[in-house]
């Protein structure tokens, strides 16, 4: 049997609108990037499962608010993915609207992880993400994806460069240099987590 506490989560919940997102009793860890940046995967390397959250070469797959359970203490929530060019600009407005909203106002939310492909200098778009976020109430990391795919000097500027366009939001933001593929950083976000969901349930409403 695993010893990850993550290895029980299962599948519970898709909400395509706010209206139908979960009464907000339990705390929340989301994750949220650009479309195909390696959310699923993450997911699936947290819990070490590979299929829990599916994976797609198709950007904009995710388009609901996907809830997964873990021991009925709390949920790790995936948020469909921002800049998605293929669709049309009001959809695109209203999913970006919809997740600050969700990052500003959602009460039983403990932790998000801002995912940001480490191969590439953070996006205008993820740099819109960063400065919107100042107004969540929450621990934010950043989490630089795809790290095996670099040599170590580029994993280091990519640290930089992420680094660099976190203050330049005005925002001092945790950053960890992740896999998916060989692990890396996999312990770190464990911890966040942990430390982030203690206590378990909330009273309805907090």
């Amino acid at each position: 049997m695993s010893k990850n506490p993550l290895n029980a989560a299962r599948f519970v919940l898709s909400a395509p609108s706010w209206k139908t997102l979960p009464p907000p009793e339990r705390p929340e860890v989301a994750f949220l990037g650009r479309s195909n940046v390696g959310k699923s995967s993450l997911l699936n390397a947290l819990t070490e499962r590979k299929q829990l959250a599916l994976t797609s070469g198709t950007p904009g797959k995710t388009r609901a608010f996907n809830f997964f359970d873990v021991n009925g203490q709390f949920y790790l929530v995936d948020i469909p993915g921002y800049g998605y060019a293929k669709v049309s600009k009001a959809e695109r407005a209203h999913w970006a609207a919809l997740i600050e909203r969700y990052a500003v106002e959602r009460q039983s939310l403990r932790l998000l992880l801002h995912l940001v492909d480490s191969r590439h200098p953070p996006t205008a778009i993820d740099r819109e993400v960063f400065a919107a976020l100042k107004g969540s109430h929450v621990p934010n990391v950043i989490v630089l994806t795809k790290s095996d795919k670099l040599g170590t000097n580029a994993r280091d500027k990519s640290v930089k460069l992420a680094r660099q366009a976190v203050e330049e939001s005005g925002r001092e933001v945790p950053i960890v240099l992740t896999s998916s593929q060989t692990g890396r950083g996999m312990d770190e976000l464990h911890q966040w987590i942990a430390d982030t969901t203690a206590g378990g349930d909330l009273e309805a409403g907090a």
